[in-house]
């Protein structure tokens, strides 16, 4: 047995105990069991008692030595933190009135609902290796020792890889289960039950009435996962993506020049897949090797991506979103020129506004809202870097200082947007003139950041006393200006600095005397 799984045994041996003490019953229910009858791993326990949740939940804690964490005062839904042997368990506790089987009426999928007696502990216990065997591996002598409380079937549809409904009530008692109805199918592999599926359509218009918080962590655990956009177009056949981002409907049948293979909604999805091609998350249907081999990829643009920028998101879940969201203004910013091509002025900035306001909507971190808000504002810039010709050495400065440490995932973005503007049309030489491109931009810029970051050749105090300035934006202005031509190989020792600096100024003073 893994140090973990003595880990866990010797946790809920404790839990056991105390609460045998107490006198309550208790149950292991739920996704704990789903997980070890799968043979995944999982450190969330969810624990029924036929008391006060809350205050069983705060005695616990006092008992182990763990944490106690509030998660749902309305329904009375505690978590005690516990560290054993350098693991950490969740234990959820949550009340039940009655006997256990009504309790399990009320869960979600019938995988959910399974639950054995806590006191059944001794034979998990005693299998080997208990979060990486199934059920079906131990021997028949064990198996009808456990007691395995399924008043719904769910072993049968684990085994099935079934996701089905314990009732159709169930999306009208709490409506995140919409959502996490799509997302636990993509997590498991599992096919949703069309009864189930056809209960989902009916009561999409629910979701809208989930706290956005809710709604945030479901849905980025989907996007975090491959085949996001498979998951998007799933989302949206069940009538939850529009439901959620209502923007979106616009989008649909909004045709784009001949040059585009998709109009504006289906260009969107495919970005999200050119996304996760890009960063060898998951093929594309339209991707192939040489296309991939062609394309900027590193340990380092890898690590990048996987930063978290918030609880619960990285740069590269994050990403998909952007691509999702990329165009959303296409529709309201479309116009037709005298010969009835379409255009779309503005709508990167106008897209940023609307992005801004549905990942408020959906409680998005502000973090989080401006990355997302960021890369769709500047996803245009990589191409209108350059005119047939490579980008100068000020126009890489100048990108990577408005975008900053953004600047990387726009550059994913531009690429995962033009292959989703061809499609299966994709031109090979055309693919690789991007690539060149988007390699000669982050080629550049580390160089430029090895010039300018471990030499400073003037600071603001030099500004000030040397040209007897005041402190305020134009100092600012100035050292900005510096930089850049530092970063772009026009000036390399403190005095070619000071003599731009002086240039400037006298250009400001000249200009100020033709305006009086």
């Amino acid at each position: 047995m893994s140090p973990s799984e003595t880990s866990l045994i010797s946790t809920l041996s404790k839990l056991r105990e105390f609460l045998a003490q107490q006198s309550y019953d208790s149950y292991i229910v739920g996704g704990f069991i789903r997980d070890w009858l799968l043979g995944r791993q999982t450190n969330d326990v969810d624990v029924a008692v036929n008391g006060n949740a809350l205050s069983i939940a705060e005695n616990v804690a006092e008992s182990l030595g763990g944490k106690f964490v509030l998660l749902d005062d309305v329904n009375s839904i505690a978590r005690v933190i516990v560290v054993e042997k350098e693991q950490q368990w969740h234990l959820d506790f949550s009340s039940f009135d009655g006997d256990i089987e009504s309790d399990l009426a009320r869960r979600d999928f019938t995988i959910n609902a399974l639950a054995m007696e806590l006191g059944q502990l001794n034979i998990i216990a005693s299998a080997e290796n208990m979060n990486s065997r199934k059920l079906a591996e131990f021997s028949d002598e064990k198996q009808s020792q456990l007691k395995l409380i399924d008043p719904f079937s769910g072993k049968r549809d684990l085994e099935n890889g079934m996701l089905r409904a314990v009732s159709q009530q169930i999306f009208q008692a709490d409506a995140v289960r919409l959502l996490r109805a799509v997302r636990l199918a993509a997590e498991l592999d599992f096919t949703i039950e069309t009864d189930t599926e056809n209960l989902i359509r009916n009561y999409s218009q629910y979701i809208t009435r989930i706290p956005g918080e809710r709604i945030r962590e479901e849905l980025l655990r989907l996007l975090a996962m491959p085949r996001a956009a498979y998951h998007i177009r799933y989302l949206d056949e069940l009538g939850l993506l529009l439901s959620l981002i209502p923007e979106l409907a616009e989008a649909k049948g909004v045709e784009q020049p001949t040059v585009h293979f998709w109009d504006v909604f289906d260009h969107s999805v495919e970005t999200v897949a050119a996304i996760e091609f890009l960063t060898r998350e998951s093929k594309w249907k339209y991707g192939r090797e040489d296309m991939l081999a062609t394309a900027p990829w590193s340990d380092i643009i890898d690590a990048h991506i996987s930063q978290e920028i918030s609880s619960g998101s990285s740069r590269k879940t994050l990403l998909k979103l952007g691509g999702l969201l990329h165009d959303i203004a296409k529709p309201r910013t479309k116009s037709l020129d005298d010969t009835g091509r379409a255009h779309f002025l503005g709508h990167a900035k106008e897209g940023a506004d609307m992005t801004t306001s549905i990942l408020g909507r959906l409680r998005f971190s502000n973090r989080e809202i401006n990355f997302v808000e960021s890369l769709v504002y500047h996803h245009l810039r990589p191409a209108q870097m350059a005119n047939k010709e490579l980008p100068t050495q000020r126009a890489i400065y100048r990108y990577f200082r408005d975008t900053g440490d953004d600047g990387i995932d726009i550059l994913i973005l531009a690429l995962a947007d033009y292959l989703a503007v061809y499609g299966p049309l994709v031109s090979t030489e055309e693919w690789k003139g991007c690539c060149a491109l988007t390699e000669y931009i982050l080629t550049e810029n580390e160089k430029q950041q090895a010039k300018v970051l471990p030499v400073k050749l003037v600071d603001g105090n030099d500004l000030m006393n040397l040209f007897d300035l005041s402190p305020g934006p134009l100092v600012g202005e100035l050292l900005v200006l510096v930089r850049e031509a530092q970063a772009s190989g026009e000036l390399n020792t403190t005095e070619e600095a000071l003599a731009l600096v002086r240039k400037e100024l006298d250009n400001r003073a000249l200009r100020s005397e033709v305006i009086e």
